[in-house]
């Protein structure tokens, strides 16, 4: 009796040739994955007459989406903001705007046009993040694709290919052309007799022929899909000469980046807002901006039996109070934790529990879009120096001058090596590190600015960075109330790094909100 491979046998087989991708779909065409859900959106009780005065620490996403929606069910809200704008790290910088980093002010320098402007902060959204995309809409968002694969960008490494970088589409398709038919070849007649039958083993060599464009030798021998030598219009395509695979396993890309793009939050196509993110903020704003006071500086949480106490100085310099039912606190939990506050031991411990990311962007103006002369029209070029990647903006196509993200530095080491450096000892650093991979890069960019997120006053790190042990042994506390008192923020979610996470946090603590009041005017 013939022996048939099973489901996890066969996706594994799928993943070693084909990556994430290639499991995710044949997972779900074998009904393994169920459907995304879409994240509900918030439907908190009217206040009918009984409002609730909360006061929210932080004008980032969290706290305008509290302010949003606490004002939506006819609640009132303050809003406190250490900074002297609103957003948090949602900022884009355009021409005149500060960089407000400890030791090491900057101003934006870039000409004054719409399409010159830098999202030192979040730049994306994926098409998941619906609760982000209903705000967009709700608020008059206009939203455009962003760019965020492009096969015609580089990759570059300094151990591989000489130092030279290459397309992105080149190095995929020989790593995935040599794979295919390594597997391929595994699965020939009486290979694989007792996991396959012969109908299962015939479907897999034509879809490893198929993934890996192989012959019909089952040979990888170089593909179109890499682009052509020359050629492939008025005479015949010339494909480009295969690169040796020992090649390819030099450079580090195939580790984590080559997959980049099929990461859940990840896509080639992502979206961004017509003008800069923070024009997400500008929306809100125009809902809630007189509840929201900026250069307001908390200094003091005192939590009591029927309601919170916060204490903040004012732009002037003089301390103020605000009493309210509720607070809902979206500072960096390590800077609550040098508050004055009551808050119980346990929760302090969880405060100074997760680790603060030392994430850094860098941008310049080119004065001319030379990155379109390479045939790359957005997308990511990637990078084992610091600078990790180079961003290439899809709008303003064709326009002349444009912003291109020199530097995205969000691992912690090189984030590190690049936050201790001066601001311009980080820009010389990513033009010498640019060069690598467009040789006349010094001769068309200008006008840098950086963004170093560990060294930005009233954040001092970015993202939040939960261990396994932190998060098993204090997620739960600070997702959780300390009295009256609500930590909120995508530190306080699975997504750190992403709005989506911010608002879902919001959502989480105002729901427990809405429910602590139900069940007191149930008992009342």
């Amino acid at each position: 009796m013939e022996r048939r491979i099973s489901r996890r046998q066969l996706l594994n087989a799928v993943g070693a040739a084909g990556g994430s991708a290639a499991v995710h779909a044949a997972a779900t065409a074998l009904g393994l994955l169920p459907a995304v859900a879409r994240a509900g959106q918030l439907d908190l009780r009217p206040a009918n007459g009984q409002a609730l005065h909360v006061v929210v620490i932080g004008a980032g996403i969290a706290g305008l989406t509290a302010a949003y929606e606490l004002r939506r069910a006819g609640h009132r809200c303050t809003v406190l903001e250490a900074s002297h704008r609103p957003g948090g790290r949602c900022l884009t910088l355009r021409r005149g705007d500060v960089v407000d980093e400890l030791g090491a002010r900057q101003v934006c320098d870039f000409d004054d046009q719409p399409h010159l402007y830098f999202n030192a902060g979040p730049a994306r959204i994926p098409g998941t993040h619906t609760s982000l995309l209903h705000y967009c809409r709700a608020l008059d968002v206009p939203l455009e694709i962003f760019v965020n694969e492009n096969r015609n960008a580089w990759v570059h490494d300094a151990a591989a290919f000489g130092g030279r970088p290459i397309r992105n589409r080149e190095f995929m398709t020989d790593a995935r052309g040599f794979l295919a038919e390594l597997l391929a070849k595994s699965v020939a007649p009486g290979a694989l007799d007792a996991r396959l039958d012969a109908d299962d083993r015939e479907r897999l060599r034509e879809f490893l022929r198929a993934y890996g464009d192989l012959d019909a030798s089952l040979a990888y021998s170089g593909s179109d899909r890499a682009g052509y030598a020359s050629g492939g219009m008025t005479s015949p395509g010339v494909k480009k000469p295969v690169r040796d695979f020992s090649a390819l396993l030099d450079a580090n890309f195939w580790r984590e980046y080559m997959h980049w793009g099929e990461l859940a939050d990840q896509a080639a196509p992502m979206l961004q807002p017509v003008g800069g993110m923070d024009r997400i903020v500008d929306g809100f704003m125009r809902r809630v901006g007189d509840a929201v006071e900026l250069r307001a500086a908390v200094r003091e949480i005192r939590l009591g039996e029927t309601g919170v106490e916060v204490a903040y100085a004012g732009d002037r310099g003089e301390v103020r109070v605000v009493r309210a039912d509720y607070c809902l606190n979206s500072m960096p939990a390590h800077l609550v934790v040098g508050l004055r506050h009551n808050l119980p031991p346990r929760y302090v411990r969880a405060l100074s529990a997760p680790g603060r990311g030392s994430l850094v962007k860098l941008a310049f103006q080119a004065q001319r879009r030379f990155w379109e002369d390479e045939q790359i029209y957005g997308g990511i070029s990637w990078t084992n120096q610091d600078i990790t990647q180079i961003w290439y903006p899809p709008h303003g196509i064709h326009a002349g001058t444009g912003v291109i993200l020199g530097a995205y530095a969000f691992d912690d080491e090189p984030g590190t090596r690049l936050t201790r450096l001066s601001p311009a000892e980080r820009i010389e650093a990513a033009l010498a590190q640019g060069e690598k991979i467009h040789p006349d890069y010094r001769r068309h960019v200008g006008r840098g600015v950086s963004v170093a997120w560990y060294r930005m006053n009233h954040v001092l790190g970015c993202s939040t960075r939960w261990t396994d042990e932190a998060m098993r042994d204090h997620f739960a506390t600070l997702q959780n109330p300390a009295g009256r008192h609500y930590m909120v923020g995508d530190q306080i979610s699975h997504h750190p790094g992403w709005q989506e996470g911010a608002i879902q946090s919001a959502y989480h603590a105002l729901r427990d909100i809405d429910r602590r009041e139900r069940e007191a005017g149930a008992a009342g």
